[in-house]
């Protein structure tokens, strides 16, 4: 792949704040290796060089698409695809009604190879770039998403599902049999591709796993340096059965802090009944949060305060958590984030919750020094999107409550990993 240059307006977020520029004409000009080289503002006084020349002589690259850093999912279910929607009571029945059962047939090579693609496709369709995904507790299954992932080129953090208790059997892994399948992905997987793929520890929850599979968890991603992801405080029947079988805990975080997954590689999924000293503790070990509004409003398990998280100027994205989440567009999950905002008297907006989806994304995940922005040096990960109104002059603030709130258009045109087109809307019959 040769250098590309894409031309049209360029929704850039800022690197820290949570806030965007846009730049009605821009040229996005992406190297050999497919990393942002140059990003121009073809309407800026004093923009005249013999290369700004000649982008103002290329078409729009999407005519009409606004163009911005591909959306990051902190939090998704490959192995729940096929339930997604499937409402059968709130977290723990629902895990033994609907997600077990599902998660089950993924011993199955065939079934699992048809659900990554279907996966895979669904995430490129809705413009999301990069995801931090959990498998399901089978090497095969985690395998055979690594492999999709890989083929289409597009990015992700991907865990085999930890567990050893609390499930059917055919979904349990003992200590030792789960450990040998991690490391064998973690040889195999771990930074594939200049780190577009990587392995996550993954314990489900504390619930299925016993004192010996943390600690070996714990173990495990310190011994590689890995990232980690878990879900906390979902739902209090689910808090009061988790200090139920780790008495010695304080509080649901203090589990994990006991086993040493708790730290600036850490990712906690949920938080809805967190207390002020465990969001302190996050902060403190500099954690980060994947807020999943959606399945939270779906499972009724209450609605998280984004307000705690921003005052303590944690590192946050937003999850679909496919699939007790209702859809794979993060566009859709900003607007539910919204939602559960005016629920807690957490002060936000549509492009503060889009920044979150993008750039806050990235950072969550550690990525923050390979995608989210759309500056020179970092990946083009990009999302091309038609907006409802495309009146050039409309306001920043406006356009960003259009992409958020207006939930029946879809308008993505294109979605790009290291400026490799993952997935194209076809074309109009």
């Amino acid at each position: 792949m040769g250098e590309q240059v894409i031309r049209g307006r360029l929704m850039c977020p800022h690197e820290r704040e949570r806030a965007w520029t846009l730049i009605e004409d821009g040229a996005l000009v992406i190297d050999a290796q497919g990393r942002i080289e140059r990003v121009v503002d073809l309407g800026e006084a004093g923009v005249d060089d013999a290369a700004a020349q000649g982008y103002r002589a290329l078409p729009e690259t999407c005519p009409g698409a606004v163009w911005m850093p591909g959306f990051v999912d902190t939090h998704i279910h490959f192995p729940q695809t096929m339930i997604l929607g499937s409402a059968s009571g709130e977290l723990l029945p629902w895990l033994e009604r609907s997600v077990f059962p599902e998660e089950g047939k993924f011993a199955d090579v065939a079934y699992a190879e048809g659900v990554a693609r279907t996966f895979c496709e669904a995430m490129a369709e809705q413009g999301t770039t990069c995801a931090s995904i959990f498998s399901s507790s089978h090497p095969g299954a985690t395998e055979i998403l690594f492999r999709e992932l890989e083929r289409r080129g597009m990015r992700g953090d991907v865990g085999l599902t930890l567990m050893n208790r609390g499930a059917p059997a055919g979904l349990l892994r003992d200590t030792a049999e789960a450990m040998a399948a991690s490391e064998t992905l973690v040889t195999t997987w771990h930074n594939a591709d200049g780190g577009r793929l990587r392995f996550r520890v993954t314990p489900r929850f504390a619930l299925s796993c016993t004192a010996e599979l943390m600690a070996a968890a714990g173990a495990l991603a310190e011994r590689h340096g890995l990232p980690i992801q878990t879900h906390i405080s979902e739902n209090p029947h689910e808090i009061t059965a988790t200090l139920e079988v780790f008495p010695e805990a304080t509080d649901y975080l203090n589990v994990y802090e006991r086993f040493g997954l708790v730290g600036e590689r850490s990712l906690f999924a949920h938080g809805v009944w967190l207390k002020p000293r465990e969001w302190d503790a996050l902060a403190h070990a500099q954690c980060s949060v994947a807020h999943c509004p959606d399945s939270n409003f779906f499972l009724g398990s209450g609605p998280m305060p984004l307000k705690e998280a921003r005052a303590r100027d944690l590192k946050l994205g937003l999850g679909t958590d496919i699939g007790a989440g209702r859809s794979f567009s993060l566009r859709r999950c900003c607007s539910r984030a919204y939602d559960a905002s005016r629920l807690t008297d957490s002060t936000t907006d549509a492009a503060e919750l889009l920044w979150d989806a993008t750039r806050g994304g990235a950072v969550a995940l550690g990525r923050g020094d390979q995608i989210g922005l759309l500056t020179p040096g970092l990946d083009a990960d990009l999302v091309a999107i038609v907006p409802p109104v495309t009146t050039p002059e409309l306001p920043l603030a406006t356009l960003c409550e259009h992409l958020v709130f207006r939930e029946d258009h879809h308008g993505v045109v294109e979605t790009r990993v290291r400026g490799k087109v993952v997935w194209t809307s076809p074309p109009l019959r």
